[in-house]
C-alpha cells in the first residue's frame, strides 16, 4: 500500500484536490480530466487521432456512423476509446443534484454509451467495458464480457460500480482501473472461476481415481467427494467458521489413521446443527441430506494431500456447477476420471443460455428502466415504482426448463444470471424510495423452483412463462 506520503499517493491527492474543486462544462475539461487520470494512474498517454479512423484505436473523439429513425446516417462521437478495452462517454453532472437527478443523468449517459457501442465496425469488435466518467466526481464501470453484443452490467455488480474520486487513494480500485485499460478480460469472473474450478476438478479427479483404485465403490467415492466439496465451499463463504475444515485437514496431514473418524464427526454435527469438538466452535446445521449419511472414507498422505490444495484454492471463485459435474462424472463409469478434462467452462454454458433467456429479459429491462426514468422526470413516482414491481413479478413466474438436463449446470447458470437482474431491480425499488415495498415483497423472490428439468415444479401461476 502507498504510504501517506509517497510520491504516487502525493500526486493522487493533488489530482483528487484539483478535480473536486473543478466546475467548467464537460466539453471544456473531459479531455485534461482523462488524460490526467491515465498519467496519476501510470497508464499511457491517449494518442493523437488520425484521419483514418481504423488508426484511432486509443483516442479522444472517435467517430461512429448511427444510423437514424429516418435512415440517414449521422456521425457522432465517442468522447474517449480504447480498442478491446472500452467506450468511455464523459459527463458534468451538477454537484447540487439529488439523486434521483443524477441517477437520470448518469442512466442517459450510459444509454449514448451502449449506442456508441453498438455503432462500431463489426471488424473492430465490442469492447467489454463501458465507463461513464463523471468528470472531476466519479466513474461508473459496466462490463459485456462475451463481446457478443449482449447488455452491459454493472460492474463489479450494482453497489460497488461507480468509482468516486475518492476512491483512488485505495490499491485495489487503481488496480481495477489499470486492468480495465490494459488487460480488460483479466477481471472476467468467468475466466477466473474456470481456472480455478478446473484446477480443482483435476485434484478431484486424481483422487476419485486413486481411492476407486483401492476398491472403493464409485458411489461411495462419489458421496464422499461431494460432501468434501460442499464443506469447503461452505467454509469459503462463511457458513462455516473461518478455515475451520482447512486447518482440520492441514492438522491431519501426517495423521491419516484419524482422518474419517475426525471428519466423519465434524460432518454429524453439521447436518444436526450444534457445537462441533472437532473444529472447537458452534457451526449451523445444513439440511437437504446431504450430509445425513456422514461416512468418510480413509485416506493416505497423498490422498489428504489433493483434499488440501483443493482447500486451500479461493472457493469464492469457484463454480458452484461443480457439483453437478462431479456426480455427473462420477455415475458414468466411461467418464469417471475426466472430471478435469471435461467440466463444462462457464462461458460455453453462457453461449446457449444469454441469447435464449437473459437477454430479451435484459432488453425488457431496460425499457422498464426508461419509462420509471420517464414517469420520475413527470413527478409519478408511483408509476415508476409500479412499472419495475410489475417487472420483478414478472421476474418471479418466469419457469425455466431443462428437458434434456444432467448436471444441472445451465439451470443453475440462468438462475445466477436472473438472480443478478433481481438485484437491479430491487437496487432501483430502493432508489425509488421503496424500503417499506421491498418489506412487501419479502417472499416474492426469484428461487431455485423456478428451474427445473420437468414441469413437476411447484404449483405455477395461471400464465407462466416458460423458456
Amino acid at each position: 500500500m502507498n504510504s501517506a506520503d509517497s510520491p504516487a499517493a502525493t500526486a493522487i491527492d493533488a489530482f483528487i484536490h484539483r478535480w473536486s474543486a473543478a466546475n467548467g462544462t464537460e466539453r471544456a475539461n473531459y479531455q485534461l480530466f482523462l488524460t490526467e487520470l491515465t498519467e496519476v494512474l501510470g497508464l499511457p498517454r491517449p494518442d493523437p487521432a488520425t484521419q483514418d479512423r481504423r488508426d484511432n484505436t486509443y483516442v479522444f473523439e472517435r467517430s461512429v456512423d448511427r444510423e437514424q429513425h429516418s435512415g440517414a446516417i449521422a456521425k457522432n462521437y465517442i468522447d474517449f476509446y480504447r480498442r478491446d478495452a472500452f467506450v468511455c462517454e464523459a459527463k458534468r453532472t451538477n454537484k447540487d443534484l439529488d439523486s434521483k437527478g443524477f441517477d437520470t443523468a448518469m442512466q442517459k449517459a450510459f444509454n449514448q454509451a451502449e449506442g456508441y457501442v453498438r455503432a462500431l465496425p463489426a471488424a473492430e469488435g465490442r469492447p467489454p467495458f463501458i465507463l461513464i466518467a463523471d468528470v472531476g466526481q466519479c466513474i461508473e464501470l459496466y462490463a459485456e464480457f462475451t463481446r457478443t453484443g449482449g447488455h452491459y452490467t454493472p460492474y463489479p455488480d450494482p453497489r460497488s460500480h461507480r468509482i468516486r474520486l475518492a476512491d483512488l487513494r485505495r490499491d485495489d480500485i487503481r488496480e481495477r482501473l489499470h486492468a480495465v485499460w490494459l488487460e480488460p478480460l483479466s477481471l472476467d469472473p468467468a475466466r477466473r472461476s474456470a481456472r480455478v474450478t478446473r484446477l480443482i476438478a483435476d485434484k478431484l479427479a486424481d483422487l476419485a481415481k486413486s481411492l476407486e483404485a483401492a476398491g472403493h465403490a464409485p458411489e461411495h467415492v462419489a458421496g464422499f467427494l461431494m460432501r468434501a466439496l460442499f464443506t469447503m465451499f461452505a467454509e469459503d463463504i462463511g457458513l462455516l467458521p473461518e478455515r475451520a475444515f482447512t486447518d482440520l485437514l492441514n492438522s491431519l496431514a501426517n495423521a491419516p489413521d484419524t482422518f474419517a473418524p475426525m471428519v466423519e464427526n465434524l460432518w454429524h454435527t453439521m447436518n444436526s446443527g450444534g457445537f462441533s469438538p472437532i473444529v472447537r466452535n458452534t457451526v449451523l446445521r445444513f439440511n437437504g441430506g446431504l450430509f445425513a449419511e456422514p461416512a468418510a472414507i480413509a485416506l493416505d498422505r497423498d490422498q489428504i494431500g489433493l483434499l488440501r490444495d483443493a482447500a486451500a484454492a479461493d472457493w469464492h471463485h469457484v463454480e458452484p456447477a461443480i457439483f453437478g459435474t462431479l456426480l455427473e462424472r462420477a455415475l458414468d463409469p466411461r467418464e469417471r476420471h475426466k472430471l478435469g478434462a471435461h467440466y463444462t467452462p462457464r462461458a460455453d454454458v453462457e453461449r446457449l443460455v444469454l441469447p435464449t433467456v437473459i437477454d430479451p429479459l435484459r432488453a425488457e429491462w431496460q425499457n422498464v428502466q426508461a419509462s420509471a426514468v420517464k414517469y420520475e422526470q413527470e413527478d409519478n413516482r408511483k408509476k415508476a415504482v409500479a412499472e419495475v414491481t410489475r417487472f420483478h413479478r414478472q421476474l418471479c413466474d418466469i419457469r425455466v426448463l431443462d428437458p434434456a438436463c444432467g448436471s444441472g449446470n445451465f439451470l443453475y447458470v440462468t438462475l445466477e444470471h436472473i438472480k443478478r437482474l433481481e438485484g437491479e431491480v430491487l437496487n432501483l425499488l430502493h432508489d425509488l424510495g421503496e424500503s417499506q415495498g421491498l418489506l412487501q415483497l419479502e417472499g416474492i423472490t426469484v428461487d431455485p423452483h423456478q428451474f427445473s428439468a420437468s414441469r413437476s415444479t411447484r404449483a405455477p401461476p395461471e400464465s407462466p412463462k416458460w423458456c
